[in-house]
C-alpha cells in the first residue's frame, strides 16, 4: 500500500543530485494533478503532517491530496504510478508516527464529503472510509441503532479502523462488518463479503496493499437512551484510564491476552520515563505522550528504550502497534 523513497547515504553529491531529481519529479506530479484532477480535489505542497496526527510530531509531506470522488482517487494512483512516487493514505492520524523528515511522496486523505457518508439501509449502515468513528457512533445512536457504541472514543476514521481492525471495550471493527469496499493500487474496486476478508488482531492484511473505501456495518434497533448510557459508560471508563495529552494511542501490541503491554511496562517501572518531551504516560503505560515540544526522534528513542528494557528484563519482544513512516 505504500513505499518509501530511499536516498543513498553517500557520497554527498549523489544525495544532493537525488534530492534535486526527486524535487523535480514532485513538481511534475503537482502539475499533473493540477491538470488531471477535478477542481474540487484539494492539492497542497509541503503539507505539515504534525498537525494532521494525534501525536503532533513529524515533518511535511511533499504533496497532500484530498480526492473528491473514486474516479479522482483512481487518477491520483495512476499518476503516482506513472511518476514512480510513493503514497499512503492518512485518516485521522491516530496510531501513526511520522518521522521528523516527513514523507517523501504523496499523502492521500479521504476527508472529502464523498468518502464520509453515513446512510441507513434498514438495520445496516453504509459508511465511507473518511467518516469519523465518533460521528458514526453518534449518528447510529440518533437513528436508534446499537452495536457501535465502542467506537465513540476511538480517535480515527472508518478506513483506519478497518485497516487496523480497531477495537475497544471488548469489541472489534470487523465484528460489525458485513461487506467492505476497497480499491487496489491499480484503481480496481472490489466489494467483498466479510467471509472473504482475512482479519486478525489489529490487522486486515488486504488493506496493507488496498485502500478501504467504505463498509456495510451490521447493527440492530435499540432504545436511544440505552445507547446513550452505554456510550457515556464507555466514555467515562476511557477518560479514567487514558491520558489527555497528545498521543498515538497504544504504542505496542499486547504480547499475549494474559500480558497486556501496558501492565508489562508498568511492572518494569517505566511510567513517567522521558526522552525530551516524549513520556511514558503515568496514567496508562502503553500510551506515549507529547508533553508539548516532543520530536518524532524523541518518541522513537523512547520506544527503543522500552523495547530494550522489556527484552532484557522479561525476555519479551514488544511489537509496535503504532505505524511508523517517513524519513529521519
Amino acid at each position: 500500500m505504500k513505499s518509501t523513497l530511499q536516498l543513498s547515504p553517500e557520497p554527498v553529491d549523489d544525495v544532493i543530485n537525488q534530492a534535486a531529481l526527486h524535487a523535480e519529479v514532485i513538481s511534475d506530479l503537482f502539475r499533473d494533478f493540477s491538470i488531471a484532477l477535478p477542481k474540487d480535489t484539494l492539492v497542497h505542497r509541503d503539507e505539515p503532517l504534525a498537525r494532521r496526527t494525534t501525536l503532533r510530531v513529524g515533518g511535511p509531506a511533499d504533496l497532500w491530496v484530498e480526492p473528491s470522488s473514486e474516479n479522482a482517487l483512481t487518477s491520483v494512483l495512476e499518476l503516482c504510478a506513472l511518476r514512480r512516487v510513493p503514497w499512503f493514505v492518512l485518516g485521522r492520524g491516530s496510531n501513526l508516527l511520522i518521522r521528523d523528515g516527513g514523507f517523501r511522496g504523496v499523502v492521500i486523505s479521504l476527508a472529502h464529503g464523498h468518502f464520509s457518508r453515513i446512510e441507513r439501509v434498514e438495520d445496516r449502515l453504509e459508511v465511507g472510509a473518511g467518516a469519523r468513528l465518533k460521528t458514526l457512533a453518534v449518528e447510529a445512536r440518533r437513528m436508534g441503532l446499537t452495536g457501535l457504541e465502542f467506537l465513540e472514543g476511538i480517535p480515527g476514521s472508518v478506513g483506519g479502523a478497518l485497516r487496523m481492525n480497531a477495537g475497544a471495550m471488548g469489541a472489534w471493527m470487523f465484528d460489525r462488518v458485513e461487506r467492505m469496499r476497497c480499491m487496489s493500487p491499480e484503481g480496481v474496486i472490489r466489494d467483498l463479503p466479510v467471509a472473504e476478508i482475512e482479519v486478525s488482531y489489529r490487522s486486515c492484511p488486504l488493506l496493507r496493499t488496498h485502500l478501504a473505501l467504505g463498509a456495510t456495518l451490521r447493527t440492530h434497533s435499540g432504545a436511544v437512551e440505552d445507547i446513550r448510557r452505554q456510550m457515556d459508560t464507555y466514555s467515562r471508563k476511557r477518560w479514567d484510564s487514558q491520558p489527555n495529552q497528545p498521543s498515538a494511542g497504544c504504542t505496542f501490541k499486547n504480547p499475549s491476552p494474559e500480558l497486556p503491554a501496558g501492565r508489562l511496562i508498568d511492572e518494569l517501572g517505566l511510567k513517567g520515563t522521558r526522552v525530551g518531551d516524549a513520556m511514558v504516560s503515568d496514567v496508562h503505560a502503553n500510551f506515549f505522550v507529547n508533553l508539548g515540544e516532543a520530536r518524532a526522534s524523541d518518541v522513537l528513542a523512547l520506544i527503543e528504550l522500552v523495547r530494550t528494557r522489556a527484552r532484557q528484563a522479561r525476555g519479551v519482544e514488544l511489537e509496535t502497534e503504532v505505524e511508523i513512516l517517513g524519513e529521519d
